[in-house]
């Protein structure tokens, strides 16, 4: 794995925006093609291998958690969980997901799992192949997720309900906006009936309980970019129980158990020494982590609320405002040191396949709201 430095294309900005990619500059800017990232194919063939497997580890840790009745530590609400065992029993559509690694000495360490609501897709996807047609059309990116997608999307078709697939997602972000037109978009060329909605928009049916859109027919099949931490707290969310048409929501509510935190303790429980994973412990056994950990709130988003301690000093802190519901304690794993920028891998499962990578980078230990996307190339 290698940083190079270069000069970005003439008009990069009309490029990307073409593409419809409007929030490449945000306070500052986001899409970075002033450097990018090359690795070699075993690098990559490294990185295949660790997403496949962790996604086997998390569907089976996914079953322990449920076997063992262990939704407390996810604090996950009682009234909720019979969707979510439901979800899992009866296998609901899912599609995507993206694992998160520092990449260091040839070694992928899973950080964290954003099983949910990823986002970065688009940039991932799209505007770094874009990218790399125009840099050096010669050389291969490990980047099929636009291929997985639209296939996984026709595989779905069958075991979806009758009518239109509805996509949702709240205003005012121009990143989750993107990041749910472009899923619609690869499942309208899967050969599937879409409908667009804003989450404030979905209807309900107090008659015969049921999601309805903007013209009064029913939600029967509905991807959503908002994260179920925050519906299970909303009116809206208890409704899903009591929605009489089943709708299928996408992800499906046991992505809930993956998308948080406290799932590491339990993937180092049931895989003690894995290479890919780092030691993980709740607050209750936080002393088995030493003086060198992560500290990283059982929910939270951009990076918020974490410390890093090394050998028992401050290494690094963000703040923010989650936490409430705990933390976990994960053993220290920096991210790799390019002359103080810091890249972050996100490695993409789509189905239930690695599809390919996208890079955060920082000038800080702690990818946060602020790190930028940078593309990448296979040497």
């Amino acid at each position: 794995m290698k940083r190079h430095i270069i000069t970005p294309r003439s008009g990069w900005q009309q490029k990307v925006e073409e593409l419809g990619f409007n929030f490449h500059t945000l306070e500052s800017p986001y899409w970075d093609e002033s450097v990018y990232y090359e690795f070699s194919m075993t690098e990559v063939d490294t990185l295949e291998k660790a997403t496949n497997d962790l996604w086997e580890l998390s569907l089976n840790a996914v079953q322990y958690v449920i076997d063992n009745n262990l939704y407390h530590q996810f604090h996950i609400p009682e009234w909720f969980i019979p969707h979510i065992e439901d979800s899992w029993n009866n296998d609901a559509p899912a599609i995507y997901g993206r694992f998160d690694f520092a990449f260091k000495n040839g070694k992928p360490k899973l950080l964290e799992f954003n099983a949910d609501t990823p986002t970065s897709l688009f940039e991932s996807s799209v505007v770094q192949w874009h990218w790399l047609q125009d840099f050096d059309d010669r050389r291969d990116q490990f980047n099929s997720i636009h291929e997985k997608l639209i296939a996984y999307w026709s595989y779905l078709k069958e075991y979806l309900h009758p009518g239109f697939l509805h996509f949702t997602t709240a205003r005012d972000s121009d990143e989750d906006l993107t990041t749910t037109e472009y899923m619609r978009d690869c499942a309208i060329q899967a050969g599937l009936e879409t409908k667009f909605l804003y989450l404030d928009e979905i209807g309900w049916d107090t008659t015969y309980p049921q999601f309805l859109d903007l013209e009064d027919s029913i939600i029967r099949n509905i991807f959503k970019l908002y994260p179920y931490e925050w519906l299970v707290h909303e009116e809206f969310g208890q409704n899903i129980l009591k929605d009489r048409s089943k709708t299928f929501w996408i992800e499906p509510s046991w992505k809930m158990i993956l998308s948080s935190k406290a799932i590491l303790p339990i993937l180092w429980k049931l895989n003690y020494g894995h290479d890919n994973l780092l030691e993980s412990y709740f607050e209750s056994d936080k002393e088995l982590a030493g003086s060198s950990f992560a500290r990283k709130p059982i929910l939270s988003r951009e990076g918020a609320n974490i410390q890093l301690m090394n050998n028992g000093k401050m290494l690094a802190e963000t703040s923010g405002e989650y936490g409430e519901e705990g933390y976990i304690y994960q053993a220290l794993c920096t991210l790799p040191d390019f002359d103080g920028q810091y890249p972050l891998i996100g490695s993409w499962i789509v189905g239930q396949e690695s599809a390919g990578i996208g890079i955060r980078e920082s000038n800080s230990l702690i990818t946060d709201n602020a790190s930028r996307f940078v593309p990448h190339l296979i040497l």
